[in-house]
């Protein structure tokens, strides 16, 4: 365990890259989590870390947290901020890696983009045992900066479609207490009820399989899955994407709001406009290819075969699309390029948080009119846009989408353009 054993006065200077105050100090900053900038506080210093043990001077801008377990779990990090300052700060995560980057970024004002909550979680259980030799499941999310976790009965960032998943997952678990096993329980909101995925049990006898059926029939899942492999399927859990229906494969990749994901989608729309035929690149299972193909030919690579099948079915069941050809391709090994590209006047990319470097780069050397790229990670977008600039793209506008309230995430949509170059004229010559 880390000791935390100098107790010192800190006056924080700002929220880092974590939500978590600096304080500057002889030595470089010291993070202190959960103190905001302009609050003088103790706190127990252990190298360049720091835990908060009283608020001396608060800050004007400290409001009340909501939850009671803030500080202790580990999924917010910045609850006690308000709005308007904690709206800049995020905001500012995405200024300062552009600059880092040496990049000018005409930064848009952040869209808040929480809507209901999240519509997905991943709660982790664990098997203890109590004084008297019984076991029992703790279920919840891991302690801030450590690897325990906080039961939970309840969260109040989660959807009111999420009602039920607590304890959906904690008698998923709780079947499984033999295996004593770690377990990380993936839960998403559908149109159609909740779908569970398990992770970490390994393979599953037949007398466990028919355990889970029973929970998902007393807690009427929609699905419940082992690491990808459904269990039993009651209803196709569909989400809605545009004018479409997607059954995503179990445990896929989906925006973790509702309303984030329209956020940027209607970015994206509306950066495209005009678009005739479009590239879609890390398509996932149709955030983007199903609503633009509403208005143009869409061509929609992703790496997950699982992924494309869902999207290729969500297509061909939907009404009134263009043409949409799906391909399953890994753009880090084999990136379009080329000839390839040409075929577009418009290219979207949203890749995993490692970025889209190799993709970047080949777009970089193409002539593709238009690319609006899409990240959840400040650092490998910022990468990625310089490589797109040094490429020749202008780049025309970044908006910051919240829709991780309360925490150091942030999403991002950029637009670059390449810059029309006007044809030059001959002069006429005069007759006479």
């Amino acid at each position: 365990m880390t000791r935390f054993d100098l107790n010192a006065e800190l006056t924080i200077a700002r929220l880092g890259q974590r939500g978590e105050g600096l304080a500057l100090s002889d030595r470089g900053f010291i993070a202190v989590p959960f103190a905001l900038p302009g609050e003088i506080v103790v706190a127990e210093i252990d190298g360049d870390r720091a835990r908060l043990a009283e608020i001396r001077r608060p800050s004007p801008d400290r409001i009340a947290p909501f939850c009671p377990v803030y500080s202790i779990c580990g999924g917010c990090a910045v609850q006690a901020l308000a709005p308007a300052p904690y709206a800049e700060w995020k905001r500012g995560l995405v200024v300062d890696a552009f600059a880092r980057a040496r990049l000018e970024a005409p930064v848009a004002a952040l869209i808040d983009a929480h809507g209901e909550g999240r519509r997905r979680a991943t709660f982790h259980a664990r098997v203890e045992e109590d004084a008297g030799g019984r076991k029992r499941v703790d279920l919840g999310f891991m302690q801030a900066r450590a690897h325990r976790i906080v039961p939970i009965d309840a969260c109040p960032i989660l959807s009111p479609g999420m009602a039920g998943a607590i304890e959906a997952a904690r008698a998923a678990a709780t079947v499984l207490i033999p295996l004593d096993k770690p377990l990380d329980i993936v839960v998403t909101a559908t149109l159609e009820g909740l779908d569970v995925d398990l992770r970490g049990a390994g393979p599953l006898s037949f007398a466990y399989r028919q355990a889970l059926i029973t929970v998902a029939e007393r807690f009427d899942l929609a699905r419940i899955s082992n690491h990808g492999e459904t269990i039993i399927e009651r209803r196709a859990p569909f989400v809605r994407m545009g004018a479409s229906l997607v059954a995503p494969p179990p445990g896929a990749f989906l925006q973790a709001t509702a309303a984030g994901e329209q956020a940027l989608a209607d970015l994206v729309l509306a950066a495209t406009t005009g678009a005739v035929k479009v590239a879609d690149l890390f398509a996932g299972v149709g955030t983007f290819a199903l609503r633009l193909a509403e208005r143009a030919t869409v061509h929609a690579v992703e790496g997950e075969k699982s992924a494309t099948i869902a999207l290729a079915r969500a297509a061909g069941a939907s009404k009134g699309l263009k043409a949409l050809t799906v391909e399953t391709r890994d753009l880090f090994q084999r990136p379009l390029a080329g000839l390839e590209l040409a075929a577009y006047d418009a290219v979207v990319f949203d890749p995993p948080r490692a970025g889209a470097e190799a993709q970047a780069r080949t777009l970089a050397e193409s002539k593709v009119p238009l690319v609006v790229g899409v990240s959840c990670n400040v650092q490998s977008f910022s990468r990625d846009a310089k490589i797109l600039v040094d490429g020749g793209y202008l780049l025309e506008s970044v908006t910051p989408v919240d829709q991780f309230r309360h925490s150091a995430h942030v999403e991002m949509v950029g637009v670059f353009r390449r810059p029309v170059v006007a044809r030059s004229k001959r002069p006429r010559r005069l007759l006479g």
